[in-house]
């Protein structure tokens, strides 16, 4: 499995997950030298990430699995840090919308289920994300205020981007890599936010540089899959 997986990406697409494994690990180790901390849980989740990354831009359901692996496991992670905001979003919101998304990419197969069909956002569909993005926006917004969630703004504004990519995902729409690059760009900014008063998060930053490289390139290939689809 793990081998019909890994030859089916293309030497560009070993290479963007080489160059960001690389990335993630150089960075942690950096942080060690730097501040004597190394957090080898929070390494695994992120190497898991940017694996998941890769696959989902290849549309193939095998990246939704690792998502829910991902998010289960950095959700875990968070709460043992007390870093509530991150067990929350990734066990209340990513972690279940990324199983769903699993359900509904193995019911929507083309080519022999080599990849996903690309899906189309219904007009109706489109409502319910503008109107449950704002619903669980001000949710979380008053949930993380009651936590004393430091940069409250820029944190909500994560939940909104975060949300609205699960949602784009979930329906097979291209656009998810766009949503999920906000979302890359929002929490580098937080993590530069935080490294301003700890360097041991320097290395989130790099994590998150790696998911953005690989989320414009899922939204490349995405297209390019609708193209190809369409005939």
């Amino acid at each position: 499995m793990v081998k019909k997986l890994w030859e089916s990406l293309s030497g560009f697409e070993r290479g963007l997950w080489a160059a960001s494994v690389i990335t993630v690990t150089v960075s942690f180790a950096a942080s060690w030298l730097l501040s004597g901390r190394f957090d080898i849980l929070t390494l695994t989740a992120s190497l898991i990430g940017v694996t998941a990354l890769i696959f989902v831009a290849k549309g193939q359901a095998a990246g939704q699995v690792l998502t829910v692996v991902f998010a289960v496991f950095y959700g875990i992670i968070s709460f043992f840090f007390a870093y509530y905001r991150e067990m929350i979003t990734y066990l209340c919101m990513t972690a279940p919308i990324a199983i769903a998304t699993v359900v509904a990419w193995i019911k929507h197969p083309y080519d022999d289920g080599r990849e996903v069909a690309v899906g189309k956002l219904s007009a109706l569909n489109k409502v319910i994300l503008a109107v449950s993005a704002a619903a669980v926006t001000m949710l979380f917004y008053f949930i993380l205020k009651a936590l004393g969630n430091a940069n409250l703004l820029v944190s909500t504004l994560s939940i909104t981007t975060s949300y609205t990519a699960s949602y784009l995902t979930l329906f097979r729409s291209p656009y998810y890599a766009i949503a999920y690059a906000l979302n890359d760009i929002v929490l580098i900014v937080l993590w530069v936010l935080a490294s301003m008063t700890d360097i041991a998060y320097v290395p989130m930053i790099f994590c998150f540089a790696a998911f953005l490289a690989n989320d414009i390139y899922g939204f490349v290939n995405w297209r390019r899959m609708k193209k190809r689809q369409i005939g």
